[in-house]
């Protein structure tokens, strides 16, 4: 059987002390390293899994909480909003309106439809007929144009066909026969008949008569 010599005891002893020491150096630095930075759990109770969290402030800048922008405390107004809205107004404008109503005649022009008005002594006389059912309606006509500066020749019943009321005029009396309906109130004038009287004016009544 071989045996090994005393030297060669001498080194394999010696081996094994270096990597004794080896292996107690590599094991201090890693329990060294392995808790250096972490907080002891002696006070924890039994049976605890939720580490309390660290009170000491980190040595530096969180690489998560760097990467996260956080929000701005003051809001920024948007560059591109207008201080003041443009005017839609144009500058040159015309401030006032052209009218367009028609010139109005002057004040002290009379209007062209104005009725004549005859003096009560140029005047011709008129006759009033009474061509309704209704009596007396003649003789208060008559009267009302009494009233009115007209002479009344007379005033008697007519027996025909009359259309409406109607103030017959020969020629040359058309103002006079215009006056006296306005006068009496009756809307209708007419050259006067073959049978009625050529130097004075003629009314007939009819049903149509309201006055």
């Amino acid at each position: 059987m071989f045996r090994p010599k005393g030297d060669d005891r001498g080194q394999v002893l010696s081996s094994l002390v270096a990597v004794a020491a080896v292996v107690a150096i590599v094991a201090g630095l890693l329990v060294l390293f392995g808790t250096r930075g972490h907080d002891s759990l002696a006070d924890e109770p039994a049976g605890a899994t939720t580490p309390k969290p660290s009170t000491k402030p980190t040595s530096g800048p969180s690489t998560i909480a760097a990467s996260i922008p956080g929000p701005s405390s003051k809001p920024t107004a948007p560059a591109t909003t207008p201080t003041q809205a443009p005017s839609s107004t144009p500058a040159t404008a015309p401030t006032t309106e052209p009218s367009s109503q028609p010139t109005q005649p002057p004040a002290t022009q009379p209007p062209a439809t104005q009725p004549t008005t005859i003096p009560p002594a140029e005047r011709p006389a008129a006759e009033i007929y009474n061509n309704t059912p209704r009596k007396g309606l003649a003789d208060s006509v008559a009267g009302r144009a009494r009233q009115a500066g007209w002479t009344v020749a007379g005033a008697d019943n007519w027996h025909g066909k009359i259309a409406e009321s109607t103030v017959y005029y020969p020629p040359g009396m058309l103002d006079a026969a215009n006056q006296l309906a306005r006068d009496i109130g009756v809307s209708r004038t007419k050259g006067a008949l073959d049978n009625m009287k050529k130097d004075r004016l003629t009314v007939i009544l009819t049903s149509d008569y309201a006055g």
